[in-house]
């Protein structure tokens, strides 16, 4: 326990010299702001821009709390995962190419605290960036809008970092079985821009699905209720989690001892 705990520091440590603790949150931070802001000022935007002919009138209806921090949340199902795969896609995959790993290895070091020891210091970085990026939203949406209950604030995170924190395994295991970061990054990149394509074109067949996580999270800030169907889906999403770095840990074990 004493090396894993070891190893984790030295992954904080490289990413506070790679200012991750930095930009990452401002980032989320950033993304989390942009539709309250912009929503409830865009008629003074167009106004300014002079988008409109003379004598016409902007009128748009206003939409509600609800619907501006769903906004805010479809950012990080784009841009957010987008950063994830970009600023993680080298976690094992660079280290390996510039040798770094056979260093570490060198010492009485299991394959299975090096993966999960990287793991969790990308999960934290991860969860306190989208949680300060959430909370921005949430706060500014109170203030231009009207405050969304605190409770369904917290559940909607719990919830929806599971998808990211799946997107963020996946990432990790395409770490492992590549050599190049941007293979990595590309690859998985492209795995799941499909299976939220077909997540989102066949909801109703796959209810369980974790692609659906925001949807149900949508539903339950509009609704005030969760379906069903989302405790099967977090159950799957959590399973996949372990699956996946299981699975990194075997891969990249084999593709050490191969080499």
């Amino acid at each position: 326990m004493k090396q894993w705990f070891t190893l984790l520091n030295k992954e904080f440590l490289e990413m506070t010299r790679n200012y991750k603790w930095i930009w990452m949150p401002i980032t989320f931070i950033l993304l989390g702001v942009m539709d309250p802001l912009t929503t409830y000022y865009l008629p003074e935007i167009l106004n300014s821009v002079g988008g409109l002919p003379e004598g016409a009138v902007f009128e748009m209806p206003e939409p509600s709390a609800q619907e501006v921090f769903i906004m805010s949340l479809g950012q990080y199902q784009m841009i957010g995962i987008l950063i994830i795969a970009l600023s993680m896609m080298g976690t094992v995959a660079g280290e390996r190419k510039s040798g770094v790993v056979q260093l570490i290895l060198v010492k009485p070091v299991s394959y299975f605290s090096y993966i999960t020891s990287k793991w969790a210091a990308a999960l934290i970085l991860i969860v306190v960036s989208l949680f300060l990026g959430m909370l921005a939203s949430w706060y500014y949406t109170g203030v231009l809008f009207e405050f969304i209950p605190f409770g369904a604030f917290i559940e909607s995170f719990g919830v929806y970092s599971l998808w990211l924190i799946l997107v963020l395994s996946f990432v990790i295991l395409c770490s492992a079985m590549f050599m190049q970061p941007v293979a990595a990054g590309m690859t998985a990149l492209f795995t799941i821009f499909i299976f939220t394509l077909i997540g989102g074109s066949f909801q109703h067949l796959l209810e369980w699905s974790p692609t659906q996580l925001l949807s149900y999270v949508s539903e339950r800030l509009i609704t005030e209720t969760w379906t069903d169907h989302v405790w099967p889906a977090t159950g799957l999403t959590i399973t996949m989690i372990i699956l996946f770095v299981l699975l990194a840990t075997y891969i990249f074990n084999r593709k050490e001892l191969a080499e």
